[in-house]
Order: C-alpha cells, then structure tokens, then sequence
C-alpha cells in the first residue's frame, strides 16, 4: 500500500493538455493544492474547468501532463487513487427509487475504508429522508447526498464541480457551510465554480481558468489587489449635488451624479474622499442618506485579464 504524501501537497497537475478531436479543451494546465486547503477553479462555462476535474479523477485519459493525488501517479494509479479521494460532480444520477440509505450503502460497497452511514445521515440532515427515495427529494437535499456519497470512503481530498449550480441562495448557503467543515476536519477539497462570490468565500486560493489555460493564480485577496479597476465611493444626498464640485474632492478621479441625489466617484484615496464627501455635504447642509465603497473583485480582475464577463 502507498503511503500518504508528505510533502504536504494533495494535488499536483502538471502542462495538463486534453484535446477532443480537432478542440484543445484543457491546454497546458497546471496548479497544487495544499493539504487542508480549498482551492477553486473559477471560469466560465466551457472554460476546461470539468475536463480538468475528470482528469484527475481518472473518468478521462489525458493527452499530455502529469497528475499526481496524494503522492500516486493519478494515470497509472487511478484505482488507488480511487480509493483516497471523493467526488461529487454536476449532476448525480441515481435510480429514482432507490432510497437515501440504500445509496449510501451501495457506494460505501465500493470502498476499503467506509464512513459511518448514521453519521452521515445526521451530518447532512437526511436522517428524516433515509428511507425516502431519490424521486422524492428536492434539488437541496439531492446535492446534500451527493456530498454525503463523496464522503462514504473517508477520502483524503474532496473534489467538486459545480457543487451549487441550480441551487436556491438557502441551499448554496448550506453546502457553502458543509465546505469550510471539510477543510475544519483537515479535508483538501478541489472545486470548480462559475459564481465569483462563491470563489471569494469558500476559496483559499483560486485559479482563473478561460479557454484552457489558467490565467491567474492566487488567494482571492492578492487577485483582486491586482486589479487596475479604481475603488468607487457610491452615496446619497438628500439634494442634488454638482459632479464638478465632487470631482474637486481629494482623491476623486471622476464623478457621474444623476438628478435623483445619487452620485458614484471613483477615486485613488478612498478614506480622503470619504471625509471629503461627509465635509462638503456638511458644509452645503445637505444631508448624507447612504454611502458605501464599492472595492475592485475577482469578476473585474476577470474582466481585465479576458476583456469579457464571467458570465457572457
């Protein structure tokens, strides 16, 4: 039996390349996940994201690189690599009637090592649905027990595509929560998203990946500090103001107001054209009814790096 990596890296892909006839779908991918990190891969659709994930999985043969899970080459060891991880993919087909407890069981079959099926019951609040069959449950607790089925073998690293696509905001939110528990137990998880806030809260480090290769690399903070877009403050007044006289606030750059109070200006010196602002509405006897500062994020890094949206 192989033992455990101790290098402390759990995933290390290397000039990744996967092609499907004439269409590069993954071109020279490379990153490593640390032991107990969360690290995303943030595209659009289309991107490589899931090509990328099969691959280490072993559900697809790439045409070039390395992959190494745990420190076991993940192309000629996929069984035993198999045997240490968990996956839980965009879309978990079971038979309609097959029941939350016969699931559990039939994939826990496949493992040497196998997790407590209560345990997992109670973990992901299907305790109350064990017995109910898959036809029956909703989209939340289908995705619950597609994470509950990656889990039955106890697997060092935990690898998720697109694990809250389709969800409601509440359901995200939960599977958002089961997340940063698999990394409270030590867990290495591996996920792909297309939701930039969902890549901002979960991840500790993120790779943004378009047309099949990684373009940027890093925690969510050092990406968008790299950012060129310009911090802007956004407030409200209870009388129009005039944009030149906001453009002369210390730090402004530049100011668009419109006619019903609101003004957004953008600026290099966020705190100076705060006190700026509060000031000269003071001064003016105009009274401040809201204000926020709007920061530069991972979809504005995206933007610059693509020159399109995340989500065209």
């Amino acid at each position: 039996m192989v033992e455990p990596s101790t290098t402390g890296i759990k995933v290390r892909v290397q000039d990744l390349v996967k092609n499907y006839g004439p269409v590069r779908a993954v071109r020279g991918v490379g990153f490593e996940v640390g032991d107990g990190e969360i690290f995303g891969l943030l595209g659009p659709n289309g991107a490589g994201k899931t090509t990328t994930i099969e691959c280490v999985l072993g559900l697809r043969r790439p045409d070039g690189g390395r992959i190494e899970v745990c420190g076991i080459d993940a192309v000629r060891r996929s069984a035993e690599v198999k045997q240490r991880i968990g996956a839980a993919l965009q879309s978990t087909a079971l038979q309609d009637q097959i029941t939350v407890r016969e699931a559990l069981r039939l994939f826990s079959s496949f493992y040497r090592r196998k997790a407590d099926a209560a345990r997992l019951l109670e973990r992901f609040a299907l305790a109350e649905k064990a017995d109910s069959r898959y036809e029956a449950l909703s989209g939340g607790q289908r995705q619950r027990l597609a994470i509950a089925l990656a889990l039955v073998n106890e697997p060092e690293v935990l690898l998720l595509d697109e694990p809250t696509a389709g969800l409601d905001p509440q359901s995200r939110r939960e599977l958002h929560a089961v997340v940063r528990q698999m990394r409270g137990e030590g867990r290495t998880v591996l996920l792909t998203t297309h939701y930039i806030e969902e890549a901002e809260q979960l991840c500790d480090r993120v790779a943004v990946i378009d047309y099949g290769r990684i373009i940027a690399l890093g925690t969510p903070a050092e990406l968008v500090a790299s950012a060129k877009a310009t911090p802007k403050v956004v407030f409200r007044s209870g009388r129009p103001v005039e944009p030149e006289r906001v453009r002369s606030i210390p730090g402004v750059i530049d100011a668009q107001c419109n006619g019903v109070a609101a003004c957004t200006a953008a600026t290099t010196d966020v705190g100076r054209t705060v006190i700026g602002i509060v000031n000269y509405l003071q001064s003016e006897g105009n009274e401040l009814l809201d204000l926020h500062v709007q920061r530069p994020s991972l979809e504005d890094v995206f933007i610059e790096l693509t020159g399109r949206s995340l989500r065209e």
